[in-house]
């Protein structure tokens, strides 16, 4: 309730500034909202949306089957943790978008880029929230589980990896956060593909209305993955306390 109040009253000032012509950059919102209207049906968003979606699947993917791995060994092997710790938390806190000139001259101008983007956007966030919560696992379950003899493949899969699940859960919300910023981002940069194409021609031509719902649209996308994600995560959480 609160958000939705915060978000009107956001609109409403978006607004009376788009109606008092204090910027030309910034339209009314309604305008804005109509472009979108006039946009969403078309051939040529339909097609940058389906290679969005696709850059951004590809990417978060590949950061999944990389950092959620990765994430576990360094926890339990302290000499790779110790080794690769270091570079995690320096890509967490760099700036990845400087990258993306250097991959187009090494992978080239293309999707592939774009996938690439993506997949560095998220898989460092991904891979230290897995490390935090594989380290914090409850010790009692670990012990527990090797007095009845289990498996080092059953410790990872059914006490290790449950344990560290909400952890990892906020991990992957956060990197699904950054990949969409990693895909607009390479886009943007490759200029040539996708959602990417779409903000350059309406910038270029100056149509405010159509560029500014296209970062409204772009935005929504975020949100809705994000709080997929956080849906989830509550429910695993609420499973993990009351068990």
């Amino acid at each position: 309730m609160r958000m939705l109040l915060s978000l009107a009253v956001w609109f409403i000032l978006w607004e009376l500034v788009g109606q008092a012509k204090l910027s030309a950059i910034v339209p009314p919102f309604s305008a804005v909202i109509e472009a979108g209207i006039e946009i969403a049906p078309t051939e040529k968003f339909a097609k940058a949306a389906i290679i969005t979606l696709r850059s951004f699947g590809l990417g978060m993917a590949l950061a999944l089957a990389v950092g959620i791995p990765l994430g576990i060994v360094m926890a339990r092997v302290k000499g790779i943790g110790r080794l690769l710790g270091m570079w995690v938390n320096i890509f967490v806190s760099a700036p990845i978008s400087a990258l993306v000139p250097i991959l187009m001259a090494v992978i080239g101008i293309g999707e592939t880029t774009v996938v690439v983007t993506v997949f560095l956007f998220a898989v460092f966030v991904i891979i230290l929230d897995t490390q935090v919560g594989v380290m914090h696992a409850d010790r009692s379950l670990v012990e527990m589980a090797r007095s009845f003899g289990a498996t080092r493949r059953q410790l990872y899969t059914k006490v290790l990896l449950l344990s560290a699940l909400p952890e990892i859960l906020a991990g992957v919300r956060l990197g699904a956060i950054r990949g969409v910023k990693g895909v607009v981002i390479g886009q943007l940069l490759v200029a040539i593909i996708g959602v990417g194409e779409l903000f350059e021609l309406y910038s270029q031509h100056f149509l405010m209305e159509e560029f500014w719902a296209l970062v409204v649209i772009v935005f929504l996308f975020a949100f809705a993955v994000s709080e997929a994600i956080a849906a989830l995560e509550r429910r695993v959480e609420y499973y993990a306390a009351s068990r």
